[in-house]
């Protein structure tokens, strides 16, 4: 069985019957979580097993854990800062600024992967225009270079602990005000004016970015279509143009901005048709169930190779529990004493 292009999420703290059974349908590749599927390790670690043991190879297992008002999971967890707070390190100082976004980008991988989680929607590397409130402390700075320079060694972290960075929201979230979420956002601006919003990904791509999030957000100027939804966006620009190979996703397709293109099932439908490779169904079974109904034995090669890649593979000087880990250790103190605060004990 290859994994399917629909990652979907569950209900509690541990995996239910019926939840089990429609994660064997064909269709599902992947799971996410949120924090209420999560109380502390152990109890993530054998619901990722539960999650896993469902069937072969097994489904992958994701989550935002940019750090911030972002962190789904906490306790047990250290709590790491808002991207911005990077941004700021590095207007004071720029090495400085780009070892602290490896440590917090290796630190969240270490620490998903000793639980098992294949991957963190995370960077966000959207620019910070000053004008979106969704997007706000999470974007790492406004100027291009900077946020590709911060990310790219956030990747690098990420990277050295097992984990695939999946950078986000493509092509851009930061200029516009409304939520996407709530409504359907739009960008008035032209193709040369949002030239500077996908910089970060042209150099992230440059140096193996292995998942990148289309937006819900329309481009007018551009294209009449939603940018998840957009053929011209997540074929023409970001595979042909920018040369990006890895894996695709949706952002949330049951959001409000992507309303407009109809039924869930329907906004998957279109999803897929632009070259997403997976669509993200969250906080809504019955979109979810009619979204399976409907793609049935849907298969797309390429998309699996490109999926599987995004499992993690952590070292295996990596396999042991954190608090055995010396690298562990001293990033997270490392991270505590920039931060002016206690470093974390681990229990459990």
């Amino acid at each position: 069985m290859t994994l399917g292009p629909l990652m979907i999420d569950l209900q509690g703290l541990v995996l239910a019957p019926e939840e089990a059974e429609r994660l064997r349908h064909p269709a599902v590749g992947g799971v996410i979580l949120f924090a209420r599927n999560f109380s502390d390790r152990e109890q993530l670690r054998g619901l990722v097993a539960a999650i896993r043991a469902v069937r072969s190879p097994p489904l992958l297992v994701a989550v935002d854990q940019e750090g911030g008002r972002v962190q789904r999971f906490r306790e047990g967890f250290t709590a790491l800062p808002p991207l911005r707070w990077l941004g700021h390190q590095y207007d004071q100082d720029s090495d400085r600024g780009r070892h602290l976004a490896f440590d917090c980008g290796w630190i969240m991988a270490r620490e998903l992967a000793e639980a098992g989680v294949d991957l963190s929607f995370a960077p966000c590397v959207d620019l910070d225009w000053g004008v979106s409130e969704v997007i706000g402390d999470r974007a790492l700075h406004r100027d291009p270079e900077a946020v590709a320079s911060l990310a790219l060694s956030y990747l690098q972290g990420m990277r050295a602990a097992g984990l695939s960075a999946v950078a986000k929201h493509f092509p851009g979230h930061g200029a516009v005000v409304a939520d996407s979420h709530r409504e359907l956002p739009e960008d008035r601006r032209s193709y040369a004016e949002i030239a500077e919003d996908l910089e970060p990904y042209r150099r992230l791509i440059g140096h193996g970015l292995a998942g990148v999030m289309v937006a819900h957000v329309r481009y007018p100027r551009v294209d009449a279509g939603i940018a998840s939804l957009s053929h011209r966006w997540v074929t023409g620009e970001l595979r042909d143009r920018l040369g990006f190979n890895g894996a695709i996703f949706s952002d949330d397709l049951s959001m409000a901005g992507a309303a407009v293109a109809g039924p869930v099932a329907e906004r998957v439908r279109r999803a897929l048709g632009a070259g997403i490779d997976m669509a993200l169904v969250c906080n809504d079974p019955q979109g979810a169930a009619d979204a399976l109904a409907a793609l049935g034995e849907f298969s797309n090669p390429p998309a699996h190779a490109r999926l599987v890649a995004l499992r993690a593979h952590a070292p295996d000087h990596h396999r042991g529990a954190l608090t055995g880990d010396a690298q562990w250790q001293r990033a997270t103190a490392g991270l505590a004493e920039a931060l002016g605060r206690p470093s974390l004990e681990l229990r459990g």
